[in-house]
């Protein structure tokens, strides 16, 4: 594989990564302002919204993880 294209595939799903993560503690701190204002329910309703971006991290971070390995053997 391309050693520059490895890099920047690897930078642009590092960043990906970290947005979905900011939008997840986004969430995260609605979900936590919701239940300090005494709305548990809707905290708990509003983390449950965190699954979706922690999934597309997790699965990203595989891909990355993936193309890493790929690039070390080539």
């Amino acid at each position: 594989m391309d050693a520059h294209l490895v890099e920047a595939t690897i930078e642009a799903y590092l960043t990906e990564i970290r947005n979905q993560l900011d939008k997840a503690a986004g969430i995260g701190r609605a979900a936590d302002a919701c239940a300090g204002a005494g709305f548990h329910e809707k905290g708990l309703e509003v983390a449950l919204d965190i699954e979706q971006p922690l999934y597309e991290a997790t699965t990203l971070l595989n891909a990355v993880s993936l193309i890493n390995q790929i690039a070390r053997q080539s």
